[in-house]
């Protein structure tokens, strides 16, 4: 029987659903402490994961998300980027 393949599964940090990782957006913190969105999820450094919707793109500024998911304070710029980015994707 062949084994089937694992699909990697990641909680969104704003609606706490489960989904395969490909299916979400991720958010990185790099070593510098520079935040960006990931969209090849294969960029280096501490990692948090969205779904891709713009319900949770707007949960993450307003509860302030990333705060908590990096345990630093996150700048206003960051957040307003990060929904650029992802308006721009879509």
């Amino acid at each position: 029987m062949p084994a089937t393949k694992k699909i990697p599964l990641r909680m969104c940090i704003a609606c706490r659903a489960e989904k395969p990782k490909k299916e979400m957006l991720r958010v990185v913190k790099n070593a510098q402490g520079e935040v960006s969105l990931d969209f090849s999820g294969k960029l280096p450094g501490r990692g948090a994961y969205l779904c891709d919707s713009a319900e949770c793109v707007g949960k993450l500024r307003k509860q302030r998300l990333l705060n908590r998911a990096f345990s630093c304070e996150v700048s206003e710029e960051v957040y307003l980027r990060v929904e650029e980015e992802f308006l721009a994707k879509k």
